[in-house]
């Protein structure tokens, strides 16, 4: 506290992306949260005049709550690396890699981390027989964005123009069906195990942002060794994607209890209905004590 005293914070949030309103609600959260703490803070909107912000502004660390790009695909953090200003969570590669959720997979499949098996959909070209149920989902859009759960081949293909309606690229999952659950992890540390119950088909964007849309089951209601198996899982994904401060890694749990991994957020939001802030008050942790931990790690 002594040294964050003598900082002036920059909570950089909003940005172009489709999650911009999110990003804000975080944002403003983690602004009021610094502001609690006695520490002295700015919030500041990105867009393409950041740098100039950044500068006008004087921050000595910035705090990122930006969801989606240009805060989780390692855009800014190499501006805040170039500008020589410290920052929150994770780097240039974790957000980078991790943002591609084509890439994720192939690397889940390399360091032999549990996954659906999957295949890849760029527009105008060839691409291989899909059985159902799939996922379909845009490679690089969050907050379920763009995703469906496809039983046919007319709900596929309504579902492959939606998500090519955000990007070019598209991965095409198998259909899991069983407890979907996030594991988050704080500074190396796991947290808690949540159990999602959406009241929709499945954990989608009104699920994750609207209050009553979801249940947090804390901890998730899975056998001992299970949950302790997805921690392990979720640090394994945070050492091998080389994270830092905060990840929340999301995965399927089957009836054989068998885990599969879906993506990893390196940026989990904090809003009011956000996981991760829930996982760590299960824990004993205020927003305040969070979003100090992980101040914490901004280097």
């Amino acid at each position: 506290m002594i040294n964050l005293k003598k900082k002036k914070i920059g909570v950089l949030c909003g940005g172009t992306s489709s999650e911009r309103e999110i990003s804000l609600m975080s944002g403003k959260a983690v602004y009021n949260a610094i502001k609690k703490l006695g520490l002295k803070v700015v919030l500041i909107d990105v867009n393409k005049n950041v740098a100039q912000k950044l500068v006008k502004e004087k921050i000595d660390l910035a705090y990122i709550t930006l969801h989606g790009t240009p805060g989780e695909d390692g855009t800014i953090q190499g501006m805040l690396e170039i500008m020589g200003i410290p920052y929150t969570g994770c780097g240039v590669f974790s957000s980078a890699a991790t943002i591609d959720k084509i890439i994720s997979k192939k690397m889940f499949e390399a360091a032999k981390i549990p996954t659906a098996k999957w295949t890849i959909i760029e527009k105008l070209k060839p691409f291989e027989e899909i059985s159902y149920p799939a996922v379909v989902k845009p490679a690089s859009q969050g907050s379920a964005i763009g995703i469906s759960i496809v039983k046919n081949k007319k709900e596929f293909e309504k579902a492959v123009k939606l998500a090519f309606s955000y990007e070019d690229r598209i991965l095409v999952e198998k259909y899991i069906k069983g407890v979907e659950v996030t594991a988050g992890v704080l500074n190396g540390n796991p947290l808690p195990v949540i159990e999602i119950v959406p009241k929709g088909k499945f954990y989608d964007f009104k699920s994750k942002y609207t209050a009553g849309q979801s249940t947090h089951i804390i901890p998730a209601r899975l056998p001992e060794r299970v949950l302790k198996k997805i921690q392990n899982i979720a640090l394994k994904v945070y050492d091998e994607f080389r994270c830092n401060g905060t990840c929340r890694v999301d995965m399927i749990v089957d009836k054989n209890n068998d885990i599969y991994v879906l993506e990893v957020n390196t940026l989990p939001g904090m809003t009011q209905t956000s996981l991760f802030p829930d996982a760590a008050k299960h824990m004993g942790l205020s927003f305040e004590d969070l979003v100090l931990e992980i101040l914490k790690s901004a280097k």
